[in-house]
């Protein structure tokens, strides 16, 4: 990374004294948060020296003290680059373990009506999904008595997905949507038809973890790029270039889990970026229905700024609609929908009938499922955010404008001791690793709001004795204050 391109991400200098040591937490603070990658080789003194416009011993204090506290390493010849220090674990769990969430260990949730899971971001099915499933059911007889494989997908969902693009300003034909088994199903799908083992694929650092498990299993070489703050651009382009990316993976519409929302010049910008690189782009629109104020106006999809066929989307009914509804879609070129169709068929042969008329029934209705989704997780958001304000005051999180969680920071790298000790109270969230490539994240926690008030107010009571409980242990780092 070169000195001005750190001096970037910095911000500048603060005014704190001694500078050094406000200069060591500020990049102590950017390798946490994981917009500073683990193994970046950071710039020569001399060079962020300059572009901070401070001396050049304040720069080598800087990265002593960042040396002595774990955060860099360094060799003669080779430089200084960023690591992570040693974590303290618990003693039941062995290192990379990820507690405390679904996206761990298989953990099913315990046999108690009490226990407050909030390990998933999923909520119960809107209002008008009775009324979708006996229309679908009244339509089963036209499709019931032939084979019922349909590889590509029942060809009146394809045109209802395909016209759902067309009036978001994407023109889309029926023939460049496959129907898959949910998103996850799609993402595998594409994983297996697009990149080889030893493809570097960039991926957002925080994102969805069974993605980077998809990767990983297919033998992708992860290259991450921090999103806590937002995008930038400029950072992914350059790490598409750097390492010749085969693809990228993004959630630009209320990111999960941080609930950034990308503006269109970032997505014009990395699109760009994605055809210089000659990379595909894999836009993952699984949120992008979920906005709390339904009749905002919308960013426009990834895929309308794109104009030879490197954009490939992603959506799902899972979150607005319900989870039990396995049903996802592919939105590509015709050529490459034809190959995804064909690549399928050993493993999975066709998504299930009677899940895609339902779909198709509540796509015809979606400004009600939108509006009602809306209303519930703008309720399900206040109410988790004020109790987070009155009982765990020294969290820091932003309000979203979409999506189902907040991505809240504890303040201590001490995520995963929160979130075991929170389950043992009764309560179940994912730590920030676990949306990572490589440890880091460790002081955030994501906490979806899909439950119901009471219920997210008594999850934060359970929360807070969970940090009292990491305070109070032999060795625990302090935590922000709380009441």
């Amino acid at each position: 990374m070169s000195g001005p391109h750190l001096a970037r991400l910095l911000g500048g200098v603060s005014s704190e004294r001694p500078v050094y040591a406000a200069l060591a937490r500020s990049v102590r603070g950017l390798v946490l948060d994981g917009r500073l990658a683990l193994r970046t080789r950071l710039p020569a003194e001399r060079d962020l020296a300059a572009a901070l416009g401070v001396s050049r011993t304040t720069v080598t204090a800087a990265y002593d003290r960042l040396r002595d506290e774990g955060y860099v390493e360094s060799r003669r010849g080779a430089g200084s680059w960023t690591v992570l220090p040693p974590v303290r674990m618990s003693p039941a769990e062995p290192r990379g373990a990820a507690p405390g969430g679904r996206f761990g260990r298989a953990h099913p949730v315990p046999d108690d009506a009490t226990f407050i899971d909030l390990g998933c971001a999923t909520p119960g099915a809107p209002s008008i999904f009775g009324e979708a499933v006996a229309a679908a059911v009244d339509e089963l007889p036209r499709y019931s008595s032939g084979p019922g494989y349909e590889p590509a997908g029942l060809a009146s969902l394809r045109q209802v997905i395909a016209d759902g693009y067309a009036a978001r300003g994407v023109p889309t034909r029926p023939d460049q949507i496959v129907v898959t088994t949910g998103a996850q199903h799609a993402f595998t799908l594409l994983s297996e038809t697009l990149i080889e083992a030893g493809d570097a694929v960039v991926v957002e650092r925080p994102t969805y973890p069974h993605a980077l498990g998809a990767l990983r299993r297919r033998g992708a070489r992860l290259v991450p790029v921090g999103v806590n703050e937002g995008w930038d651009v400029e950072l992914a382009a350059g790490a598409m270039r750097q390492a010749a990316a085969r693809m990228a993976y993004t959630i630009p519409d209320f990111q999960n889990p941080t609930g950034q929302l990308m503006p269109a010049a970032d997505r014009a910008a990395l699109v760009d970026a994605g055809r210089r690189a000659d990379a595909f782009l894999v836009t993952d629109e699984t949120f992008a229905d979920l906005a709390h104020d339904p009749r905002a106006p919308r960013e426009p999809p990834l895929a309308s700024f794109d104009s030879g066929g490197r954009v490939v989307t992603i959506g799902s009914a899972s979150k607005l609609m319900w989870g039990g509804l396995r049903i996802g879609w592919i939105r590509t070129t015709a050529p490459l929908a034809r190959r995804l169709v064909l690549a399928r068929e050993p493993f999975d042969m066709a998504s299930p009938v009677l899940d895609q008329l339902i779909v198709r029934e509540l796509l015809l209705r979606v400004e009600e499922v939108r509006a009602e989704r809306a209303e519930s997780l703008l309720r399900g958001r206040d109410a988790l955010a004020g109790a987070l304000r009155e009982l765990l005051p020294g969290w820091e999180f932003r309000l979203p404008a979409g999506g189902m969680s907040l991505w809240a920071r504890i303040g201590a790298p001490v995520a995963t001791l929160v979130a075991e000790a929170a389950e043992r109270l009764g309560v179940r969230v994912v730590a920030g690793p676990v949306f990572g490539v490589d440890g880091v994240l460790e002081d955030y926690v994501r906490l979806p709001y899909v439950l119901p008030p009471d219920t997210l107010r008594l999850a934060v009571e359970r929360l807070a004795l969970a940090c009292r409980e990491v305070e109070s242990a032999p060795a625990a780092r302090p935590l922000p204050a709380y009441v």
